[in-house]
């Protein structure tokens, strides 16, 4: 069974769909990083460096499950043909851990892809020439400013994940912070890409907010400041970041990561 968190009605199900290694060493990622600062993250999260000495990634997406329907935040790395073939550990397991879940292709009604790189877009559409959404009674949820820079950010994603769901109409564009059902709300974490964005579910004094790569590594929870060598605007993905972990609402902050070895953290 997948790792969970409950919070109030809502059940946090963190499904792994990979394991690998980075594709550039981590002190190129996070140039900025001191000796001290790397030994402390390596305490807080010892599982991040394999035996070799290289940064060893994690890669989630998370079911957020109540009596409402369930909501999919990122769709992982994808199967053996998916854009991200070229340096994650495909295939992914995201439906064999749907299924350890308890959870069908068919139950999920949103799909809220964080952004538009291939690790966190592989399972949404799948097929060689016959490309179709894998989730297929769900809307996808992608903020307008991601779809903008997509040239610039990832223009194979056009033709292979955009296309194929605006043919179904499964695709729907926001403009900043968004409701969702119940409580939780998309918001918007520009700087990784210009269009990252978040999930954020709030119950009772217990928050979950679903990062995306607004953490990537332990590094960033321990020193938000440092910037990340594959922030499209490192400034603005400070500002995120310190946005989210210093927040100052009363009540108990869980963190769900798709990188980190520990799929949740609390605050």
């Amino acid at each position: 069974m997948p790792s969970s968190l409950q919070v109030g009605p809502y059940t946090v199900i963190a499904l792994l769909d990979g394991a690998g290694p980075f594709f550039s060493p981590r002190s190129e990622a996070f140039p900025g990083a001191t000796d001290e600062q790397w030994a402390a993250a390596d305490r807080f999260d010892p599982g991040a460096l394999d035996a070799d000495g290289h940064w060893r990634l994690q890669f989630r997406a998370f079911a957020l499950r109540s009596d409402q329907g369930v909501t999919l935040v990122d769709a992982g790395i994808g199967p053996v043909d998916s854009p991200a073939a070229s340096w994650a550990p495909v295939p992914g397991a995201l439906p064999v851990s749907l299924a350890a879940a308890g959870i069908e292709p068919s139950d999920v009604d949103t799909v809220v892809l964080t952004h538009l790189h291939t690790d966190h877009v592989g399972w949404a559409v799948v097929g060689g020439e016959e490309k179709r959404p894998f989730f297929q009674n769900a809307a996808y949820l992608l903020q307008r400013a991601e779809l903008d820079a997509i040239d610039e950010v990832n223009p194979q994603l056009r033709s292979t994940v955009i296309d194929p769901l605006r043919t179904t109409g499964q695709l729907r564009l926001l403009d900043g912070d968004t409701p969702l059902h119940g409580d939780m709300r998309v918001f918007a974490t520009p700087g990784h890409t210009p269009g990252h964005q978040s999930v954020l579910l709030t119950s009772g004094h217990e928050r979950v907010t679903v990062t995306g790569d607004l953490l990537v590594h332990a590094i960033q929870l321990l020193h938000p400041e440092l910037a990340y060598a594959h922030e499209m605007d490192a400034g603005q993905a400070r500002a995120s970041r310190e946005q989210v972990l210093r927040s100052r609402a009363a009540g108990t902050l869980h963190l769900a990561t798709p990188h980190l070895t520990e799929p949740f953290v609390t605050r």
